[in-house]
């Protein structure tokens, strides 16, 4: 059983990473093709930072995703705080409900839905154009909120309450003692929300799809335009550099992960002792 359980995980890790191992290794070919490797050249990646067109949709990308990232972040945890706090226990599974539905309701379902959004108020209010930078950037917190509301809410509610309480009858205002209590206790979770959300923003095309304008194209959005005609190899470079940046924004994140369970454990352990030695 051993063996065959070893075997079929081997199987769906080839099954998952085969094509990106492909896309990396001919990322680095002289020629264009994706069936036989020519010889090792950075040819590619040199057209690649030389498309004016790509470098662009790079940068829109990454200011949309900045955006909704420090937007979604901020209100995320703000959010968190706001249900923790909730009593009433019916109100509690309402708001929980609502927060999940962007979550799990299908992107064409919230892309289509937005879009019509957008249009209306744009037409009620007159304006030229009803979607632009400022419609995607709605659309990319309002998909990314939930991610981050959902990982800071286990976090207070593993805190200690008594610790913002004593801080406060110390003399502590109530931001002060969220700055100098609650987000030090709360902060993998800001981390790894914001991680969350920055990912899911970069990699978002459905969505981006139904709520851009003519006037800002995301990456993603561009890719999709290529594949009508053809992908160019520099988009293979470009691939390949963006699996790494999110290989590397994966690993910060469980690094993150791990450092909090460690912190847990010696608290559960420091618990126990001061327990025994009453």
């Amino acid at each position: 059983m051993k063996i065959t359980s070893k075997i079929y995980t081997a199987l769906i890790f080839a099954f998952l990473f085969a094509p990106i191992l492909v896309l990396l290794v001919f990322s680095f070919n002289e020629a264009k093709s994706l069936s036989v490797f020519s010889g090792f050249s950075l040819k590619w990646y040199k057209e690649l930072f030389q498309d004016e067109n790509t470098l662009e949709a790079v940068k829109n990308t990454l200011i949309l995703a900045c955006s909704a990232t420090v937007i979604s972040t901020v209100m995320g945890t703000a959010a968190a705080m706001g249900m923790h706090k909730l009593k009433n226990r019916f109100y509690k599974m309402a708001v929980d409900t609502v927060t999940n539905i962007p979550m799990i309701n299908p992107d064409i379902i919230t892309g289509i839905s937005m879009m019509l959004v957008f249009v209306f108020v744009g037409r009620m209010f007159g304006a030229a154009t009803s979607l632009n930078f400022w419609t995607m950037l709605i659309a990319h917190v309002t998909f990314c909120l939930p991610y981050v509301i959902f990982q800071v809410l286990p976090k207070l509610q593993q805190m200690d309450k008594s610790l913002t309480e004593a801080a406060m009858d110390l003399g502590c205002t109530p931001f002060r003692a969220f700055i100098k209590v609650t987000m030090p206790e709360i902060l993998p979770g800001i981390i790894t929300g914001a991680i969350m959300a920055f990912t899911l923003s970069l990699d978002d095309f459905v969505i981006s799809y139904f709520t851009t304008g003519n006037d800002f194209q995301t990456l993603p959005i561009r890719i999709y335009g290529m594949t009508k005609k053809t992908v160019t190899p520099d988009m293979y470079a470009l691939a390949t550099i963006i699996f790494f940046v999110t290989l590397a924004l994966l690993l910060l994140n469980n690094f993150v992960e791990s450092g909090d369970d460690k912190r847990l454990a010696e608290l559960k352990k420091q618990k126990k002792q001061k327990r025994s030695e009453q």
